[in-house]
């Protein structure tokens, strides 16, 4: 019998392997989408479907929160990338060898960000997140410009240190798991490993947990470890970065966040929690200053997934159901939010033919529609109501007021910093003087406005439904 965790790990990689043996471009983004749309709606039968746990595999409240927005996310993108990546063909930026490759590519990327998703196996999350690394690394240089060249180079000289420290800290995990449950694969399933954590060492759970932070929190984006994500988003295609500001990041989070709970369950051993806070806190507010410093609206939105990024890791860092509750909202309206940026972001550099700030003014002029959306979608990413990103900072910012006021402040800083820095950069695009050229916007504001109407719908109304389900996601962390 085929599960539908199966069917969304497998999907992609069959796709991927089809897809590179379709010559036209135009059949091969079809089927991609097509792909895309199965292992979603595998994704969405998981919500429905039974949990289970096995040796190499893990289906909980948990990994399905993240499952249903990795699929959704990369159902819309392949949407959006479908009418998009035609103008890239027809400025040559790409040929149509180059977009058959890159098609693939993208189904192998969502296959192994699943894979590093559904693993029980600690060993198997990590060759999921290195693929998934490894492959987004080409994507990124897809363009074969210096520019590009450089960007990618950055991104897998950084991200292949972090992923090996994050490999070591699997090691460590492994070496303290062997007491307990002896050699081979019980020793690197998670599932067996967060029940035998009090009787772990401790000290090898420290150095561990140390290694992992480093290691996926370079994937996270979390400063000083951000260096290749501003690069990585400006130089590669527009859907990749949706892609790997709304997912990728996501999935090392995860990653993160599974050995989290391995460390919590041993009680002599040091509290991730404070390290958490810091580094989250370090990064939100850094990232809020350097908001006022950019001059590209790709690196601009990059730096903006850093500071949300930084705002998670702290909730998270906070823990508790209604922390945890807060953080698991706030990745998801952080990742619907962000990709369907990016989409507007590809329409306004089809538009202009640019990427930089003083070159994109007055679209309320050239392109009403577009400049109505953009500002929605920048409200949105700036917490204002009543979109669903203010309902999440808003329960993150309360709950840790009711437990650490002072501690509050930092991160309402940081958020206020970053919501000037957005409106100061980016009022000249909306309401400036027009410059520059007025092309004709060919890809589809189909993706874009879905997601603009989910998380203003999730501010508005979250179901009952909804809400237990991410309740009881947010009790599994602790």
């Amino acid at each position: 019998m085929i599960h539908a965790y199966q069917v969304v790990v497998a999907a992609p990689y069959v796709a991927a392997l089809v897809l590179l043996a379709i010559p036209g471009y135009r059949i091969g983004a079809i089927a991609n989408v097509a792909a895309s749309g199965l292992t979603f709606a595998a994704g969405l039968w998981l919500v429905f479907g039974e949990r289970s746990v096995g040796d190499y595999a893990i289906v909980d409240e948990f990994n399905i929160v993240f499952i249903t927005i990795n699929t959704l996310v990369g159902f819309t993108t392949a949407l959006f990338s479908a009418s998009y990546i035609g103008h890239e063909i027809e400025t040559g930026r790409l040929t149509p060898a180059s977009l058959r490759f890159y098609h693939a590519m993208f189904q192998a990327m969502m296959g192994s960000m699943n894979l590093a998703l559904v693993a029980n196996n600690i060993g198997l999350m990590w060759v999921g997140l290195e693929l998934a690394t490894l492959i987004t690394v080409v994507m990124v240089g897809l363009y074969r410009t210096p520019q590009a060249i450089e960007a990618a180079w950055k991104y897998f000289i950084l991200a292949s240190v972090g992923i090996s420290l994050a490999f070591f800290g699997t090691i460590l995990i492994y070496l303290a798991g062997q007491p307990a449950l002896g050699e081979g694969v019980p020793a690197m399933t998670w599932s067996l490993l967060q029940a035998a954590a009090g009787r772990m060492d401790p000290a090898i759970l420290d150095l561990a947990f140390i290694f992992l932070l480093i290691g996926y929190g370079t994937k996270v984006g979390l400063a000083p470890l951000h260096a290749w994500l501003p690069d990585a988003h400006a130089e590669g295609p527009t859907p990749i970065s949706a892609v790997l500001s709304g997912l990728l990041l996501n999935v090392a989070l995860y990653a993160l966040l599974r050995f989290k709970m391995i460390v919590a369950g041993q009680p002599a051993a040091l509290d991730p929690g404070p390290i958490m806070i810091v580094m989250g806190l370090v990064s939100l507010i850094f990232a809020a200053f350097m908001l006022y410093q950019r001059r590209d609206i790709k690196r601009l939105f990059a730096y903006s997934s850093i500071e949300h990024m930084g705002l998670m890791v702290f909730a998270f860092g906070m823990g508790g159901p209604l922390a945890n509750f807060a953080g698991l909202l706030h990745m998801a309206m952080h990742s619907l939010t962000k990709s369907g940026i990016f989409f507007g972001v590809g329409h306004i550099a089809q538009a202009k033919g640019s990427q930089r700030i003083a070159d994109i003014k007055g679209l309320s002029v050239t392109h009403p529609r577009l400049a109505v959306a953009f500002a929605l979608a920048v409200f949105a990413i700036s917490g204002l109501p009543p979109f669903g990103v203010f309902a999440s900072e808003f329960l993150i910012l309360t709950t840790t007021f009711a437990r650490e006021p002072w501690l509050a402040l930092l991160p309402a800083f940081g958020l206020l910093v970053g919501f000037g820095a957005l409106l100061m950069r980016l009022q000249d695009t909306i309401f400036g003087e027009p410059v520059g050229p007025a092309h004709r916007v060919d890809a589809s504001s189909v993706p874009m406005v879905l997601h603009l109407l989910l998380v203003l719908a999730a501010g508005i109304y979250l179901p009952p439904a909804l809400v237990a389900w991410f309740r009881r996601a947010a009790e599994l962390l602790g």
